[in-house]
Order: C-alpha cells, then sequence, then structure tokens
C-alpha cells in the first residue's frame, strides 16, 4: 500500500464523522510508520473537518503508529486507549485533547 492509497483511505473513513457537536478547536497530526510510511493531520476547525496530507506545527496531540492500526481505529475495531496501552499507538501532546479522537470516531455518520 502506498502512502497516496493510505491516506485516500483514511481521509474517507474521516470525512464520515459527524463535527457539528465538537465546538473547540482540535489538532491531530499522525505520523504513520512502515508500510505507507507518511505523515497527515485532521482538524476539527469551528465545525467543519478537515484531513490534508501535511505536517501540522501547532498540533494538540501527535499519534505515532501504523497504517494498519490506524484503520482498525478508525473503523472503531480497536479502541485508540487499547492501542496506546499495547505499544501500537504513540501519543504526544495534550491528552485531553487525544482522549477526544474516540468521540470524533464514535460520531461517524452510520
Amino acid at each position: 500500500m502506498t502512502y497516496a492509497d493510505m491516506f485516500s483511505k483514511v481521509k474517507g473513513m474521516f470525512m464520515g464523522a459527524d463535527v457539528s457537536d465538537i465546538h473547540e478547536h482540535l489538532a491531530y497530526q499522525f505520523n504513520i510508520t512502515g508500510e505507507a510510511e507518511g505523515i497527515f493531520y485532521v482538524e476539527v476547525k469551528e465545525g467543519t473537518l478537515y484531513v490534508e496530507p501535511y505536517e501540522y506545527f501547532d498540533r494538540d496531540a501527535m499519534f505515532t503508529c501504523s497504517a494498519e492500526t490506524l484503520f482498525k481505529i478508525a473503523e472503531g475495531k480497536t479502541d485508540p486507549v487499547l492501542a496506546f496501552t499495547l505499544g501500537k499507538l504513540k501519543v504526544e501532546g495534550n491528552i485531553d485533547k487525544a482522549l477526544r479522537l474516540k468521540e470524533l470516531i464514535d460520531s461517524k455518520k452510520r
């Protein structure tokens, strides 16, 4: 899998989230390791979700994991806290805002 393939899939997964009830600014950078290695960010700003293939320097939290782990988290198959506990997900930055990632994932329109 290439970075472009991974990013396209992830963007599609995240763009299904309903962020209309999130009124604070959230900015996450994802550092993907291994296959499909690369960087992208997810931002919630003024009720709108952005997913872009760039580094985000003014981020609240930074996540480092494999594409496989990220897909499992984004699909709701793996809890982000469990992935962190098992060492499959590294987190840096504001932990309170990092924990809101699960809320963002759980808000996906079904």
